[in-house]
């Protein structure tokens, strides 16, 4: 008989740890409306000890979710562990999470305290939590790499405390398969109590095997895995939210498991994560990737017309990618694209809906066809970015051969309007020098590409940036029909998410 395997979501924690991967209040509410859509039975929203800013945004999505339990991280200290609470409680399924390495190396190294002073510390973390919360779960940092003894020893001090759940991190991504499972039997075999919780599993890949360890804990006992959509996360990324779910779905003769997860809705929020942050999926990439479903050769497209699996495990329409990526055209009225909003995870006001449909019959008087993509990056540029310190509000550019390119940018900054001009080598580091000279800012540009976002020579044109200031990384996203103006989108995007991130202190977190 299947048994049901917890999914527990951390984009919004985990994921957004990413290089550049800061989110905007309004970014972050969206993307966990399409989680709770998608049928995650768990959200870390945050870490609000971390700021001001990620407190409140922890706040608005737990006011404003149904279903999904929502919980926050908390390092095993008193302060940390409360304003989770405070931040979480209004939410319909409040939670808190509080973690402590328990590595000699990080015992040693970072936290500088002997094994009793860390069997004291999760004692009384879990117990506070416990007094807060009907749901507590507890997280063993770099347990993968902890002495086993010492991790059974800190597992059930947390069990007694009345933790729910136990985490069992891979947290460098160290372990493999065969490891992994038999740590979840150690803990299974050496901790009282341990039947009466949910032992749960957080693998990065750094090896790349965080699936494949996340797959082998539950086939030794553990019920819950902690992953994010498309892998995002620190360094390597996190076990894929997509490809454990859907390999749970496709073999079910070798994995008896199955999830809560409306796999329709996986491909919608994977797009939905990759404009939110910036981070392009690899076309390879399983389940999600641009060339997961296409077919080149001459025998692969044969056998696909003959009988789609022969060479395709999965339907495409099981993950929600249509057959025709065409939506609307310039004829189409103000009810079809809300409908198609809705239909591609967006939650938008009466006022949003105008403002964005209006941006989309403008590019469809000009575009011949409109894409998912497009509205997508509609929904971006109007909605998800409207309330940030910058505003891009008209560029004009003057180049060629024959003259020194020359960009006139026009500005809003908080509200109030500026223009400036520059000259710059082209098109494009005029612009920049022009947008940073306005915003008084000096950030070293790491990347810039530019790509089509669907086909034609009438496609919208994507620019995606990344910038380091003082430190902070972000990345930035622009599209436009004109590809210098996308450019000039993406740096003021970019910009934006450096502001954000220099009004946040945030601690290191790993797990």
């Amino acid at each position: 008989m299947s048994e049901r395997v917890i999914i527990f979501d951390t984009t919004l924690r985990d994921g957004e740890q990413s290089p550049g991967a800061t989110m905007s209040h309004q970014e972050k509410l969206q993307l966990a409306k399409q989680l709770e859509k998608l049928g995650v039975d768990i959200i870390e929203a945050g870490f609000p000890a971390s700021s001001e800013g990620d407190r409140e945004g922890v706040k608005r999505i737990a006011k404003e979710l149904r279903n999904a339990r929502v919980v926050g991280l908390a390092r095993a200290v008193a302060e940390d562990i409360e304003t989770v609470w405070r931040s979480v409680e209004k939410a319909r399924n409040p939670g808190i999470h509080t973690f402590i390495a328990t590595s000699d190396l990080h015992l040693k190294h970072k936290l500088r305290m002997s094994q009793d002073e860390v069997l004291e510390r999760t004692g009384k973390a879990v117990s506070l939590a416990r007094s807060l919360s009907d749901w507590v779960e507890f997280s063993c940092e770099d347990a993968t790499r902890s002495n086993p003894d010492f991790l059974c020893r800190v597992v059930q001090t947390a069990v007694d405390g009345g933790a729910g759940t136990i985490n069992v991190p891979d947290t460098v991504g160290y372990s493999y398969p065969e490891e992994m499972a038999g740590l979840i039997r150690l803990l299974r075999e050496k901790v009282k109590g341990i039947e009466d919780v949910v032992i749960s599993v957080h693998c990065h890949n750094d090896l790349g095997l965080a699936v494949a360890n996340s797959l082998a804990a539950l086939k030794a006992g553990a019920r819950q895995v902690e992953c994010t959509v498309n892998g995002i996360g620190e360094r390597a990324g996190n076990a894929a939210l997509e490809e454990i779910v859907m390999l749970l779905k496709t073999r079910k003769e070798a994995f008896a498991f199955h999830t809560g997860i409306v796999t329709e809705q996986i491909f919608h929020t994977s797009r939905m994560v990759t404009s939110v942050t910036g981070i392009p999926v690899q076309p390879n990439k399983a389940i999600v990737g641009a060339n997961a479903f296409a077919h080149e050769s001459g025998i692969h497209q044969d056998g696909v017309i003959k009988e789609r699996t022969t060479y395709e495990i999965i339907d495409p329409a099981s993950l929600g990618i249509a057959k025709s990526t065409l939506v609307l055209g310039k004829h189409s009225g103000r009810n079809a694209f809300r409908e198609r909003v809705k239909d591609l995870g967006y939650d938008l006001t009466q006022i949003e809906i105008n403002r964005t449909f209006d941006r989309f019959k403008n590019l469809a008087d000009r575009k011949k066809t409109v894409f998912d993509e497009d509205i997508e990056a509609i929904v971006a540029e109007e909605v998800l970015r409207a309330s940030e310190k910058y505003k891009l509000v008209s560029v004009t550019i003057m180049s060629g051969s024959d003259v020194v390119p020359t960009a006139t940018v026009r500005m809003e900054i908080d509200g109030k309007e500026c223009h400036g001009a520059e000259l710059g080598n082209g098109p494009v580091d005029a612009t920049y020098n022009t947008i940073l000279k306005l915003t008084g800012r000096r950030p070293k540009l790491l990347r810039f590409s530019i790509s089509s976002i669907t086909g034609g020579t009438d496609a919208l044109g994507e620019a995606t940036i990344r910038l380091e200031e003082k430190g902070n990384l972000a990345m930035g996203k622009g599209a436009h029909e004109d590809i210098l103006v996308a450019s000039a989108m993406a740096m003021v995007n970019a910009l934006n998410r450096l502001d954000y991130l220099s009004n946040m202190l945030k601690p290191s977190v790993r797990l």
